[in-house]
């Protein structure tokens, strides 16, 4: 027993030489999306906290059995400094940002400002990968990071991982904390727009529709000038893709106002829109708010009530009936369902539904005349021709998703102002009334912030079972961990075992869902990496 410790002691003394306990390397792996488009995406943080270690020689990877390394385009070990000393406390994994999904022209590759490459990797084939950094370490913590390029031709359903296995400090083998969980799968994703696209600052508020002919259109905000609400020039605008999300066409701009009576375009800006199919006639709906004059300050407190244009925000549609390819010059439908008393009548920004009786459904949200935000809906009965507005379903809510749970029973999800969870209510009569449901402020965290709701009936996916799926920042602090859950049970439960976090990092929050065939849900968001981000994901990844 002496023998076997002192055989254990000096096999310690070997292998990690004169590294002390504090030269530990620790490990975090990036639950992010990997971007088709983008030559870096971060795949590891590694944090190195030394006394004594002077040199990072080198790190080694080892992917899995199940990664088809005929996807991978590179990989690239970068050095990124030291940390603050009066940050030491923070245990972060990065000093900056390395990318940016918010800098136009600057979101696809590594800022060389921030990141120095040390070494790379170009069309692997073996499974295990050794990045040589040769690195000279400063006293205290130092930060590197493993960045993955994808090839374009990767599928969007590509799923990849790996584990950092070793790390040498000064040829010897360094102790390895990894503080992610285990079994983490990088996901395939694309940047559908990223600041400074068409010379635009910024793009949000999505919204994602599958036409009966199987095509997918998002909608969203162009910001030009930069990331604020209205009033700013702002257009909406629409990308289409006829692959399941692969690639996408050229960006529509199916509402744009421009300079209009006299008022420069960022006085007449319109967006948090609104999309939906009518599956009778495959006729799609945009609706978005315009809003005329307001020295360009927000319409959220600018717009006052009446019904005249240069007093309050107006409500208008457009319609394309051939597939998303054209679009109708804007109707103004403000007369029909405004209240005059109303300061701004706006859409729940997203997308709408048709009903199983061929009632279009789009959900609202109006500031009433004591200036108390509600949420509800507006439907039509002929096609769009006419809309009408009932009452709101709770009052103190703001931007909410309708879906029709049984024939003829639509369920609200809204965004409550009172924060930490969703407001759900139920109604059998168009809005009439409502009753609030069993799940309501307690089932779904939120951080005040929109969020997506679908529902998908039984002989419309794999599963064979009516399903509720919804995706909103799982979290009641920031806006980070965007997550996709599934109910079995018409949303009175949302089980952990049947949820899928997508982007761990903050972001602007927003996401918009739909099917795009029976076993693949997709979903555009605002992520972490680019401002408009799709993915297609299984459903039988969620619920197994």
């Amino acid at each position: 027993m002496k023998k076997l410790r002192f055989l254990f002691l000096l096999y310690s003394i070997i292998s990690f030489g004169n590294l002390r306990a504090a030269d530990t390397v620790f490990v975090k792996e990036a639950q992010i999306p990997v971007l088709l488009e983008r030559q870096d995406n971060i795949l590891f943080y590694i944090r190195l906290e030394t006394d004594t270690a002077q040199t990072f020689n080198d790190v080694v990877l080892q992917f899995t059995e199940n990664t088809s390394m005929q996807n991978i385009q590179s990989v690239k070990l970068y050095y990124s400094g030291t940390e603050a000393l009066q940050d030491y406390g923070k245990k972060r994994f990065a000093p900056v940002s390395y990318l940016s999904f918010t800098s136009p022209g600057k979101t696809l590759a590594a800022n060389p400002s921030y990141s120095i490459l040390k070494s790379k990797v170009t069309e692997p084939v073996k499974k295990e990968i050794k990045l040589v950094g040769n690195q000279r370490l400063f006293p205290g913590v130092n930060y590197f990071w493993i960045s993955l390029q994808v090839k374009p031709s990767a599928s969007l359903a590509t799923k990849i991982s790996a584990e950092v296995v070793s790390v040498n400090l000064d040829n010897n083998k360094a102790p390895l904390q990894v503080v992610s969980p285990k079994g983490v799968e990088h996901r395939v994703g694309i940047g559908v727009r990223h600041a400074g696209d068409d010379e635009s600052t910024a793009y949000r508020i999505p919204g994602l529709v599958t036409t009966n002919k199987g095509t997918l259109l998002g909608v969203y905000d162009v910001r030009y000038n930069n990331s604020a609400d209205l009033q700013e020039h702002v257009d909406v605008g629409l990308s289409r893709s006829t692959d399941g999300g692969q690639t996408w066409e050229k960006m529509r701009l199916p509402l744009s106002f421009g300079e209009y009576d006299g008022l420069p375009a960022a006085q007449n800006g319109v967006g948090d829109p609104s999309i939906l199919v009518d599956n009778k006639t495959n006729t799609v709906w945009i609706v978005a708010a315009w809003t005329h004059g307001m020295g360009n300050q927000r319409a959220w407190w600018s717009s006052h009530p009446g019904m005249d244009l240069n007093r309050t925000a107006q409500l208008v549609v457009t319609k394309s009936t051939d597939d998303g390819k054209t679009w109708s010059a804007p109707i103004n439908i403000t007369g029909q369902v405004k209240d005059p008393s109303w300061y701004f009548l706006l859409q729940g920004p997203g997308r709408g539904i048709t009903m199983d009786d061929g009632t279009l459904v789009f959900p609202t949200q109006f500031i009433d005349s004591t200036r108390i935000p509600n949420a509800g809906i507006m439907y039509s009965k002929d096609g769009g021709k006419t809309w009408k507005m009932h009452n709101y379903a709770r009052t103190n809510t703001t931007e909410a998703q309708v879906a029709e749970v049984e024939p003829g029973v639509l369920m609200l999800n809204m965004r409550d102002n009172r924060k930490g969870s969703r407001a759900v209510a139920t109604t059998k009569d168009l809005g009439l009334t409502w009753t609030e449901h069993v799940s309501s402020r307690s089932a779904l965290q939120e951080p005040v912030c929109m969020a997506s709701l679908i529902s998908v009936k039984a002989k419309d996916n794999i599963l064979d079972k009516d399903i509720l799926i919804f995706s909103n920042p799982n979290t009641t602090k920031g806006r980070h961990s965007t997550t996709i859950k599934v109910s079995l049970d018409g949303g009175v439960t949302w089980l952990p075992q049947h949820q899928l976090l997508l982007d761990e990092d903050n972001n602007w929050g927003y996401s918009c869902l739909t099917m795009i065939d029976k076993e693949t849900i997709g979903i555009l968001y605002e992520s972490s990496v680019a401002q408009m981000t799709f993915q297609a994901v299984k459903l039988k990844d969620i619920v197994k």
